[in-house]
């Protein structure tokens, strides 16, 4: 074995996963370090990629030439494109998937990725000269060398999970925590804190009696992860979930339980997800509430075993199967296993560059869940921007970063340093400004040409996006120019249940109309047909493209608009312009929050919670702007 890499990984969660994927097919040799080789990229809650912003987030992985939407779509199960009552800018891909083949899969693309190795062991020290990172020692005690390290933890930093009043240490159920780096890395002045997470109980689907259940079918329609687009039809065997609700008897129950609960009785003192609270929690905030939906979300294609989604809870296991029995489809419920909560170190956010670089310690990068965030897709994400950046940091070249109006991954990242958190971080629609620029259907317009451009998105991936940018650009070019005569069109337009026209238009002043598509005004116009027909592959992917950008032209102008106006201020930099604490000006919030971030420009010091307008406005006088 070789102790000398140009990247060492710690962690083979979903940040890791995509780390050490993206800095090895870069150029860099790659170590990924992992306690175990079996649990590559493991699903520690539930069996699913995506949802609401989470999904967008997995195109712009994919996008970018990461591989989390190829693994996806491999072994989905189920896949729906959630929110689509809304406009695009909401809707968002979500799939279940095989728990299992999901890991082996992940395994499959690590093996057989050039310039990447692995190494099952336990991290238990960095190593760290002049406050620059210079490797890792293990369990082993083994010394291995890289000039970057990416630190992607997950929970098993002082990791300890609770089910009622038992605790046990761990990272995860049956996995041992990992101790060393917080102490160490606190001991260089780095912030740590603590957050906490949980999980439902699994069940033995067996013991489910599904005829006191609703039925949820996926979709199995085009959509998908990947803008490869190699896996269609899905190759697995496609499963439904299932929707039950809890009850009044469920919830006393529960209620009776709450002094053995560990977030109330003071056992847990950190801090949860606010969006996705445990039952028990669930509870006591919608006091008024007689009943919560409940998911079975299936964990394989083969397996017996349900996940329960929105029945997380680190109750006592006899009060969670108690609770559990008093739903008509668990009367006779067995269990794999019950939900419990865990705690974990994390590190302030603020403490990082935007390319997820420490501020305090050179070439040492974070990414996942010990930068405070929560989530598969928000870790991948994190994961690939570290990778990426680790690499350009070997070749000495200049930063990877994406901007707000680029993609929700720039949001999360910018959130973070800027920001900070009180509590784990989940991506949001709401948390970007310009989501109609960020939509799930042009994630590849946005990133591929820019990750093709660093040696990352592949040459394939590159052509299959100009590609569909030429089909989707003569679709709107023939529409803005082909002239339509009522005569022609009308008896038509009729059928299609719109009114008639009275004068001559252009064709996309009817596909504008909401009763109109592009597919079904084309079966009135043949040469529009005709053009349609000519799209070798990925016909309803462009189609989509193409009638998202003609029915909502006005909003995505509008929001460009805008973004081109903060864009000036991003480009006036500021860092280390200024000795904020000198700047009596400034109010004294101000000059604290400014010392302590110390952003890179002033939009980002705008962004900055407690900065006000006036704050920025004294800023740019210094400036002599």
């Amino acid at each position: 074995m070789n102790f000398n890499y140009d990247v060492i990984v710690v962690g083979a969660g979903h940040a890791g996963c995509e780390a050490a994927c993206a800095a090895a097919n870069m150029g860099s040799r790659t170590l990924l370090i992992t306690m175990d080789m079996n649990k590559i990229a493991q699903m520690s809650c539930n069996p699913a990629v995506g949802g609401i912003a989470k999904g967008q987030i997995v195109r712009e992985i994919d996008a970018l030439g990461g591989q989390m939407g190829i693994v996806t779509d491999k072994t989905a199960i189920q896949f729906r494109m959630l929110n689509r009552s809304k406009g695009p800018a909401m809707w968002s891909p979500r799939a279940q998937s095989d728990r299992q083949k999901f890991i082996e899969t992940w395994r499959s693309v690590i093996e057989n990725t050039p310039n990447l190795y692995m190494w099952q062991d336990t991290v238990k020290e960095l190593i760290i000269e002049n406050n620059t990172v210079k490797g890792v020692r293990t369990a082993l005690n083994l010394s291995i060398y890289a000039t970057c390290v990416i630190l992607t933890s997950g929970t098993f930093m002082n990791g300890l999970m609770h089910i009622g009043r038992t605790q046990i240490a761990g990272g995860r159920i049956s996995e041992p925590a990992s101790y060393g780096i917080t102490e160490q890395l606190t001991r260089m002045g780095l912030t740590a804190g603590r957050m906490k997470t949980g999980t439902p109980v699994r069940i033995d689907g067996r013991s489910i009696d599904f005829s006191q259940t609703v039925k949820q079918e996926g979709e199995n329609d085009f959509h998908q992860f990947s803008y490869l687009n190699d896996f269609t039809p899905r190759p697995l065997q496609q499963q439904p979930c299932w929707m039950v609700h809890t009850n009044e008897a469920v919830h006393e129950i529960l209620r009776k339980g709450l002094p053995d609960s560990p977030l109330f009785n003071g056992q847990i003192k950190s801090i949860g997800p606010r969006y996705c609270p445990s039952i028990e929690t669930k509870i006591v905030t919608f006091a008024d509430k007689t009943e919560h939906q409940l998911f079975l979300e299936p964990e394989g294609e083969s397996t017996h075993e349900y996940y329960l989604n929105g029945f997380s809870s680190s109750l006592p296991l006899e009060i969670q199967l108690a609770a559990l029995q008093k739903i008509p489809a668990f009367e006779n419920i067995q269990i794999y296993r019950p939900g419990y909560a865990i705690e974990y170190d994390y590190f302030d956010p603020t403490q990082l560059t935007h390319t997820l670089e420490t501020k305090r310690i050179k070439n040492l990068f974070f990414a996942g869940q010990v930068n405070g965030t929560t989530g598969y897709e928000e870790a991948a994400g994190q994961g690939l921007i570290a990778g990426i950046n680790a690499h350009r940091n070997v070749c000495g070249e200049e930063p990877f970063i994406l901007h707000r109006d680029e993609a929700y991954i720039g949001v999360l990242i910018d959130d973070l340093v800027t920001k900070g958190v009180d509590e784990p971080y989940r991506m949001f629609t709401s948390r970007a400004e310009y989501r109609i620029l960020l939509r799930q259907d042009d994630a590849d317009m946005r990133l591929t040409e820019k990750a093709h451009r660093i040696g990352l998105a592949t040459d394939k991936r590159y052509e299959l996006m100009t590609e569909k940018k030429k089909m989707r650009d003569e679709i709107i070019d023939f529409a803005r120019n082909y002239s339509i005569k009522p005569a022609y069109i009308n008896p038509g337009l009729e059928q299609l249940g719109t009114t008639a026209l009275k004068h001559g238009t252009k064709l996309i002043e009817l596909i504008l109309r909401p009763q109109l598509t592009i597919e079904n005004i084309a079966t009135l116009v043949p040469a529009f047909q005709h053009l349609l027909d000519q799209i070798p592959n990925r016909r309803e992917e462009i189609i989509e493209a193409a009638e998202i950008i003609i029915k909502y032209d006005g909003y995505i102008q509008r929001e460009k608009t805008i973004a081109e106006k903060i864009e000036r201020l991003e480009t006036i930099r500021i860092k280390g312009k200024f000795d904020y604490s000198q700047i009596k000006q400034l109010s004294t919030e101000a000059r604290q929050k400014l010392q302590k971030i110390d952003p890179e420009t002033i939009a980002q010091a705008s962004r900055i919670p407690g900065i006000s307008p006036s704050d920025i406005n004294i800023l740019l006088v210094l400036l002599g702007r």
